[in-house]
């Protein structure tokens, strides 16, 4: 069938994106689903920072790519194999499909597939398939999802089932923002009532993670970023102070607030600079996590001894450290009580044709989280 969808030629363009356009909405044949794969029409998509780490270069992926991993849509088609969905099903795409089988998938932390960080990293689906062509090149598919388009292909393992009374646009943030920025305080983190939570970088997700942390009973929960205006949002969710990262002696004045610092610090700004914030403000013997995804190349120098004498823990977090078939829809109950306001994350939305400008948004600071509208 023809579609239409955003797809990223090469990496590293210039900015403005609305003025050099790294993605082109192009019309694509997309193949049939193949066995245990499933053809989802695309209702809403957001966009994210980890598209835009691949449109800027520093997460490397094969090209031409269509773009996009955080999505929601309705079933239209069932490839062979797949007998627990019908037609009509309202899904939200998953980024890491999971295997089942390997290892990680065997010890319950889905996340870490081995065979779906493989699909990922190469562009296919989970089954090694890529059903997208234009004029006979093939495209590859981005984590597995492609979502920037009026329909996807993805495997059966990428979609999980949600009431069809939920908002598509708010069904997409639950695929990503909410799966990562709240799995981080309630899974990776495990944050308990009545403790003491920071969240260094207020994107959509970190946003989340505000919002998770106010949902597990933190007594105090921080937010820190460059913007004063994401830091007036963040208090709006439940933030209880606010902290602009780039005033003097900002580590200090945390550390002052929380008493010696946090039981637990989140850093989801995906920079050194942001990670060390998150590091230096957490108490002795709290835990430090970082589920932001800086550039291959990154590194930081970690005073060791404090991981000693100080009985420091240090945890990265992909996906939240979710089971996807257990935790979104646990979300999504607290988002219909009132617990979890997933809705106030958004910040607009948009065509496929503006999809570039709404990049510009986002690396400009300007949007927590946008959806495109299909």
């Amino acid at each position: 069938m023809k579609i239409q969808a955003a797809v990223l030629e090469t990496v590293g363009a210039t900015r403005p994106y609305s003025v050099s356009l790294p993605l082109r909405v192009d019309e694509l044949d997309l193949a049939a689903p193949g066995l245990n794969e499933v053809l989802i029409r695309i209702k809403a998509a957001g966009l994210c920072h980890s598209d835009l780490s691949v449109i800027n270069g520093d997460r490397p992926r094969p090209t031409p790519m269509a773009l996009g991993h955080e999505a929601a849509g309705i079933v239209e088609a069932l490839g062979e194999g797949v007998t627990d969905l019908a037609v009509g099903d309202h899904v939200v795409l998953v980024f890491v499909p999971s295997c089942g089988h390997c290892q990680p998938c065997a010890q319950g932390r889905p996340a870490l597939c081995e065979p779906g960080a493989a699909a990922n990293g190469a562009g296919t689906l989970l089954g090694g398939a890529r059903r997208l062509t234009r004029a006979g090149q093939t495209i590859h598919h981005h984590l597995g999802c492609s979502a920037f388009a009026s329909h996807a292909v993805v495997s059966r393992r990428s979609v999980i089932k949600v009431d069809r009374e939920l908002p598509f646009e708010h069904a997409a943030l639950f695929g990503c923002a909410v799966l990562t920025g709240v799995g981080a305080v309630i899974n990776t983190a495990q944050v308990r009532a009545g403790s003491t939570v920071a969240v260094v970088g207020l994107g959509g997700v970190g946003l989340a993670s505000v919002l998770g942390a106010v949902a597990a009973g933190a007594r105090q929960v921080i937010a820190v970023d460059l913007a004063d205006d994401k830091l007036a949002l963040a208090q709006s969710l439940g933030a209880t102070q606010t902290f602009n990262a780039g005033s003097t002696g900002v580590i200090e004045a945390i550390r002052e607030a929380s008493t010696g610092g946090v039981d637990t610090a989140i850093e989801m700004a995906g920079s050194t600079r942001a990670f060390e914030i998150a590091y230096r403000i957490t108490r002795r013997g709290g835990t430090t996590v970082t589920a932001g995804l800086p550039p291959p190349d990154a590194t930081w120098a970690m005073p060791v001894v404090n991981l000693v004498a100080e009985e420091r823990t240090i945890k990265g977090s992909y996906v939240g450290t979710s089971v996807p078939m257990r935790d979104l829809p646990r979300y999504v109950d607290l988002f219909r009580a009132g617990r979890l306001p997933v809705d106030r994350l958004l910040s607009g939305s948009l065509t496929l044709d503006n999809i570039n400008h709404g990049f510009d948004l986002l690396h400009q600071g300007k949007a927590a989280r946008q959806v495109v509208l299909l």
